[in-house]
């Protein structure tokens, strides 16, 4: 039994509302049965044989997929990177998670958000240890702060999640104040746990609608202000070209090395 299918049916037994499901054979629609069952999973313990086997098994696909390592990075300005890639592939003290306000990660199977993407890869120790942060606090995070939780299976120390605002009509001063509270919120709250660098991934563009121009415009205001007078490294993390293209534009300005 490879270590998927023990994963799968460690997961399928826990759960009474399926059954007589058959497990696919190849790799990739074992991972993404996998990964759909930890999607819906709820926040409760797991036992050591499980989490053993998880641990093993998500360290060796995040290896397959190739790790970045901050320290083998070019800076674009003193202290402050640009990477276009796979935020839960790259090493560094603590990244950055675009959360909901429940905090315990997308519940959406397979959903291609950096909140499940997060949470998969980090492993089902990540939402359990969220749902014990939220049961303490009482309530919803609110918009435009953050908390900071273990990486477990992930490259990097920490991951930091914050929930930044929901733009379903024009863009107010209010999103963009709330906006520039998550990213201060995730800045102290490093500096707060020794963390000396960060990776931010593009908070609030995606579903939550923020347009991405503006996002970066605040996000690299906030960073250089703060770095003024903070040590932290800080990591531009986008997926997509356009956002690569108006992050470089903003940090060339400044005549960084690119």
């Amino acid at each position: 039994m490879s270590q998927a299918e023990f994963l799968i049916n460690y997961l399928l037994s826990e759960r009474n509302d399926l059954c007589r499901i058959e497990i696919p054979e190849a790799q990739a629609d074992q991972f993404r049965f996998y990964r759909s069952l930890v999607n819906i999973r709820p926040a409760v313990k797991a036992n050591d044989d499980y989490l053993n086997a998880e641990d093993e098994y998500l360290t060796a696909l995040t290896r397959s997929k190739g790790i970045t390592d901050i320290a083998d990075l070019s800076y674009i300005e003193e202290g402050i990177y640009l990477w276009k890639g796979d935020i839960t592939t790259l090493k560094c003290g603590a990244i950055v998670n675009a959360a909901n306000s429940g905090m315990t990660g997308c519940w959406q199977p397979c959903h291609s958000c950096i909140d499940n993407c997060i949470h998969t890869f980090a492993g089902v120790r990540l939402r359990y240890r969220c749902s014990q942060i939220m049961a303490k606090q009482g309530h919803e995070e609110p918009t435009g702060q953050a908390k900071i939780t273990p990486a477990y299976n992930l490259p990097s120390d920490y991951v930091i999640h914050t929930v930044g605002p929901i733009v379903d009509g024009p863009l107010s001063d209010e999103h963009c104040r709330l906006l520039e509270s998550s990213y201060k919120s995730c800045l102290a709250l490093a500096v707060e746990n020794g963390i000396g660098s960060i990776a931010f991934c593009c908070i609030s563009t995606g579903v939550f609608g923020f347009p991405q121009a503006q996002a970066a415009q605040i996000a690299v205001r906030t960073v250089r202000e703060f770095r003024k007078s903070h040590d932290i490294q800080v990591i531009f993390n986008v997926f997509q070209q356009e956002d690569y293209d108006y992050y470089e534009t903003l940090l060339g300005a400044a005549g960084g090395i690119v």
